[in-house]
């Protein structure tokens, strides 16, 4: 078959008369049809549906981590567990600004290390009250836990340098010290007993956080927390994020040499600190997400090439029994190109019918649940699938069709006119 052949054969794939011949072929074993189809709609609905429902769930569940530092690492100190020193076991030792300093000369792949304080206490506006999170932080802590703000602006340096008392409210505590839903800014709440202006209200929603979740925190000047609790420079935890291309795994080691070196802890004693590694954290997620996709595509694919196959076998069925038909085509005087047509958009038809069905009830089903999904969690994912990925779908499913039909029309061109004739 010839180049020529070639291209006149698609051209009559896309023929009127043909296509009414082939879904009137079609329709005379509805049964046998809809069964076959049901293969190519099952395939890629499945498909569709884990795909879209897999992204959906995995924005969701990084929607808890938002705003959140991906290379970031959190160091916290604990008691130690090894003599050394002259020190017994058990003793509690303090990072002081003092750490944050030396690090930083330190730890040349650092691009940011900085200290929180944090305090649990009640705020109050009134007869409002509400549990909060006060967290004393400088301006390079924003870089690690970003804010969303809705009114007003986040801490600044000339707050540190003036050691002003204002804050930066987190949703869930603007909620419920506000309750009329007004701009604070400007208005005073008290935390700890110590009053403070209201200068930015931060939403973002997240279930990860320094000590708690960011709708419930109080973000305040750090040196006015040290100065509010006399803290002597005492800080609880230092933040670090490493530059481009330095993992955070890597900077452990020497972190621990420097801190365990300053604070005379015995180096082996790891269990004197907490060194929480949120790169190792996301890279979790990642990981299984990647291999949730890997799962969705081998299961969706081998479907849909099952339902392929079954389309096939059906073809051949139907070229065995309408051999006497096709030998007639034949006889009269059908090219083999005509018979091929025949064959391929009657395999095509049935597969991209099946497919865009298929395609349509995945999109119907996510479209439905995804405002209820995003209700109950509070939370905003999308689960449908980009327009591109359902074009490319399509095509895909049009040349499996096409594939489909090119061995049941090989064997149709092997019908001769008087085997034809014989058989009946």
């Amino acid at each position: 078959m010839n180049l020529h052949d070639k291209l006149q054969i698609l051209r009559e794939l896309f023929d009127s008369d043909r296509l009414i011949e082939v879904i009137s072929t079609l329709g005379k074993n509805k049964s046998r049809t809809m069964l076959t189809a049901f293969g190519i709609f099952w395939g890629i609905f499945m498909l569709i549906l884990l795909l879209g429902g897999g992204m959906g769930l995995e924005k969701l569940l990084m929607n808890n981590f938002s705003g959140f530092s991906s290379n970031a690492a959190i160091i916290v100190p604990q008691t130690t567990a090894l003599p050394y020193k002259g020190y017994d076991k058990g003793r509690d030792w303090h990072l002081a600004m003092g750490d944050v300093l030396g690090m930083k000369h330190y730890l040349s792949e650092a691009e940011n290390i900085t200290p929180v304080c944090i305090n649990y206490v009640t705020g109050k506006n009134g007869k409002h009250t509400s549990s909060i999170t006060l967290k004393g932080i400088e301006p390079d802590y924003l870089k690690i836990e970003e804010q969303k703000i809705k009114y007003g602006r986040t801490l600044n340096d000339n707050d540190i340098r003036t050691g002003r008392k204002v804050c930066v409210i987190g949703k869930n505590v603007w909620t419920q010290l506000f309750p009329d839903g007004s701009n604070p800014c400007g208005k005073y709440i008290e935390a700890g007993g110590v009053y403070f202006e209201v200068v930015g209200v931060d939403v973002r929603s997240s279930n990860i956080g320094l000590g708690g979740r960011a709708e419930n925190s109080v973000i305040v000047p750090l040196p006015v927390m040290q100065r509010i609790y006399n803290t002597g420079g005492r800080v609880d935890m230092i933040c670090i994020t490493g530059r481009k291309g330095v993992t955070m795994a890597t900077m452990e080691n020497r972190i621990r040499e420097y801190l365990y070196h300053a604070h005379s802890i015995a180096p082996g004693d790891n269990e004197a600190m907490i060194y929480f590694n949120m790169e190792t954290f996301f890279q979790m997620f990642q990981n299984l997400f990647h291999g949730i996709n890997i799962l969705v595509w081998l299961i969706g694919i081998g479907t849909v090439l099952s339902g392929v196959i079954g389309v096939t076998n059906i073809m051949l069925v139907s070229i065995r029994e309408r051999t006497v038909e096709l030998g007639i085509r034949r006889a009269i005087g059908a090219k083999p190109r005509d018979i091929v047509a025949q064959i391929l958009m009657e395999s095509g038809v049935m597969t991209i019918t099946a497919g865009l069905s298929g395609i349509t009830a995945a999109v119907a089903i996510l479209a439905f649940a995804e405002p209820m999904i995003q209700k109950s969690s509070d939370t905003t994912a999308t689960f449908q699938i980009p327009f591109s990925f359902a074009l490319g779908a399509a095509i895909a499913l049009l040349v499996l069709g096409l594939l489909a039909g090119i061995f049941p029309s090989l064997r149709a061109l092997t019908i001769r006119p008087v085997d034809a004739m014989r058989d009946e």
